[in-house]
């Protein structure tokens, strides 16, 4: 059985992500942080790690870019899941009483609309999935947490609301990471990380090998080096597998012309999931390829 490390404890978004992809069933291991994610996988305590790496609304995890920058993890595959945020508190207790709400300052963002209505007080954490436990620890009556319905599952927590964020399409994107290269997909995505010479034009040619053999680019963003003050990293995805003749080809003219370029991986492109003309969320699970609602 293949065993997944997660950052935060059971019920957080991330664990709910490894059950998209790889199913109900599958052996998760929790970890303090996104640093203990790539130790879990490098000293073989997890076959894979499952990494969030940015969100549709909110942008870019910079840890997580930062880590893949200095460790050597291969990408396996990508995963994008829609964020369906719940509203929970104790048992027994009524929405009509909540004063305040608790979770990340990301997850309350994502819930304005819906905090605003109800005139709740909001009390930012740490993580969504700690909230909720500890509101499980010590239950409060006018107290509720915004977290995942798999939360509220696991430390037995009356759900009050579901789908309360504000934006219908609200998206996060996930790396699964392992030690290896996955096998060659039909549909590929290559992400990679490059730095530009410092010299006139010199990103602009960079981009240009992939532009000349129409190469289709779905990411790119810049980082500053940590070791090197005003010089930055660029972060860069691709459609198409990096053993594909034109992809070679742009690779080699990259690596002509950049400072340095750093392979993250080559994996099967994921598919955004949508809501049915139903309301219903279709899902394609990476491991099965059978639709998971």
């Amino acid at each position: 059985m293949t065993t997944v490390a997660f950052q935060g404890i059971g019920g957080a978004y991330s664990e709910t992500a490894i059950y998209q992809y790889f199913g109900s069933t599958t052996k998760t291991i929790t970890c303090p942080s996104l640093v203990d994610v790539f130790a879990a996988v490098e000293t073989q305590q997890a076959d894979l790690g499952i990494l969030p790496v940015e969100n549709a609304l909110t942008g870019s995890h910079p840890m997580a870019y930062e880590l893949l920058m200095e460790r050597d993890l291969r990408i396996q595959a990508e995963i994008i899941m829609r964020i369906q945020h719940t509203l929970m508190a104790a048992p027994g207790t009524k929405l009509s009483s909540l004063k305040r709400v608790r979770s990340t300052s990301q997850s309350l963002r994502q819930c304005e609309k819906f905090i605003q209505r109800y005139k709740l007080e909001e009390i930012p954490s740490f993580d969504t999935a700690g909230s909720a436990r500890d509101l499980a620890e010590s239950p409060e009556a006018d107290l509720g947490v915004i977290a995942s319905k798999l939360a509220a599952d696991i430390y037995r927590l009356d759900v009050l609301e579901e789908d309360i964020q504000d934006a219908p399409f609200n998206y996060t994107r996930f790396f699964v990471l392992g030690n290896d290269d996955p096998p060659r997909a039909q549909r590929s995505k290559t992400s990679l990380i490059f730095s530009a010479r410092h010299l006139p034009g010199s990103l602009y040619h960079c981009l240009g090998e992939f532009a000349e053999r129409n190469i289709n680019l779905t990411k790119i963003e810049s980082r500053p080096r940590r070791n090197r003050p005003w010089q930055y990293l660029f972060y860069l995805d691709f459609e198409g597998h990096w053993q594909d003749p034109v992809a070679e080809a742009a690779l080699l003219g990259l690596l002509r012309r950049a400072g340095f370029v750093k392979m993250l991986g080559s994996y099967p492109m994921a598919t955004t999931p949508h809501p049915d003309d139903k309301g219903t969320l279709i899902v394609k699970n990476g491991a099965t390829g059978e639709a998971v609602l």
